[in-house]
């Protein structure tokens, strides 16, 4: 958004808003405001509504949190002029809570921040204090405001770098190691403090002064917020650095031991055997170093690992206690004697349910034997007779199987009678 700095007059930077290349326009903004808003409230608003954004917009572009009057005054000269009511604008957006002193975003987190000494929340804050009781209203030049809105940004950004970097299974940090880590996150060791700060209030980490060590604790995936830095905490923070420091010790010797193998070759290649053996022996002696450094090597990582694994039987044991107490509770009033008898008293019902149903079933049965009997007969009745034509008598039906032979003989001749009649 913003040119760097302490950029020179004339020069225009090219994000700059459209209204900055006009003279006249520009004028009338870098004016100062009234004292009283209600004289003219579109000319007041209107030149806050340019300067907000474009505060916040070159503490972005540069990566920073916080500003003060005298970066913004530098930032934004043109053409040899500062603009005159910047002072306002950090009041106002102060009052709206956009901004707010370095003393008081830090207010309430603890007090090892204070003994961290990186040059924050201390000397600064003052002035405007005594300004503030002095009764002038004006901004201190140097006094620092934290944006917000943009730290909250930076913590977030810092909590994702932590997350998806190669210690993130280390809760414990060393500041400088955080340093390293959020390089391209955080540009300097202010914005970096900042971001912790933010992220103290949101109760993701918490920091130590060990020993002289600045030390950061993070909380873990599993975990809603961070913990207190304990003395066990402590103790496997100690062991990872002498893990990392014996690591690279061991790693140094390899290659001075590869050095002086080398050496030792060329010396002998130039006809300098006794040379060369003193190489050779020099070589034995780093080996044998490296050998003794690292068996402390395997013994730290060996307790790191126990240590590891009784976290992880803790976990379990801890899980194991919430499942047998949630069992006690969901089993409190069931016991073996009161199953058996729910189960006897519903084998008992069920049986005296199936009696009622066969009593009901064979009532039915006996009381409309009789009475279905009669109406089946008189509807057969009626059937046959409405199938049956007037004055057609119903012929028997066609036997099935033959006549006896005799039988058939006497029809035969009673059929021929008629005929010879005629």
């Amino acid at each position: 958004m913003l040119a760097p700095a302490g950029q020179q007059q004339g020069d225009v930077a090219p994000d700059f808003p459209p209204d900055w290349e006009d003279d006249e326009r520009m004028t009338f903004l870098f004016s100062a405001f009234k004292e009283n808003r209600e004289v003219n409230t579109t000319d007041w608003d209107g030149k806050m509504n340019f300067w907000v954004p474009l505060v916040i917009g070159s503490c972005r572009k540069r990566g920073a949190v916080s500003f003060n009057l005298q970066d913004l005054n530098e930032s934004f000269r043109r053409k040899g002029s500062m603009p005159l009511g910047l002072g306002t604008v950090i009041q106002c957006m102060a009052r709206c809570g956009k901004v707010q002193k370095e003393s008081e975003f830090a207010a309430n987190v603890d007090s090892g921040w204070l003994s961290w000494g990186v040059g924050l929340l201390l000397v600064r804050p003052l002035k405007w204090t005594l300004s503030t009781l002095l009764g002038n209203s004006r901004v201190p030049l140097e006094e620092s405001f934290v944006v917000i809105e943009l730290v909250k940004e930076k913590a977030a950004e810092l909590m994702r770098v932590y997350r998806s970097s190669p210690v993130a299974d280390r809760s414990l940090l060393s500041f400088q190691e955080l340093r390293a880590l959020s390089a391209h996150v955080c540009p300097d060791e202010t914005t970096l403090c900042l971001a912790l700060i933010q992220l103290q209030r949101e109760k993701q980490v918490t920091v130590l002064l060990h020993e002289g060590e600045k030390i950061v604790k993070f909380s873990q995936l599993d975990q809603g917020r961070v913990s207190p830095i304990s003395d066990m905490d402590v103790g496997i923070y100690q062991l990872q650095c002498s893990e990392k420091l014996l690591g690279d010790r061991v790693e140094a010797l390899g290659l001075e031991a590869e050095r002086c193998r080398e050496e030792a070759r060329k010396l002998l290649q130039e006809g300098k055997k006794s040379q060369a053996l003193r190489c050779l022996k020099g070589r034995k002696r780093v080996e044998k170093r490296a050998e003794r450094l690292y068996g402390q090597l395997e013994t730290v990582k060996g307790i790191l690992d126990r240590i590891a694994h009784s976290q992880t039987d803790r976990l379990v044991m801890q899980a194991y206690q919430a499942g047998v107490a949630a069992l006690r509770l969901s089993l409190k009033d069931v016991t073996v004697e009161r199953a058996e008898s729910l189960v006897d008293q519903i084998q008992e019902l069920c049986d005296t349910q199936d009696e009622v149903n066969q009593t009901l079933a064979g009532a039915a049965l006996n009381s409309s034997v009789g009475g279905e009997s009669d109406e089946l007969e008189e509807e057969l009745k009626s059937l046959l007779e409405e199938s049956t034509p007037d004055g057609v008598r119903m012929l028997p039906e066609v036997p099935s199987r033959p006549l006896p032979a005799g039988m058939v003989q006497a029809h035969t001749l009673s059929d021929r009678r008629p005929e010879a009649a005629q």
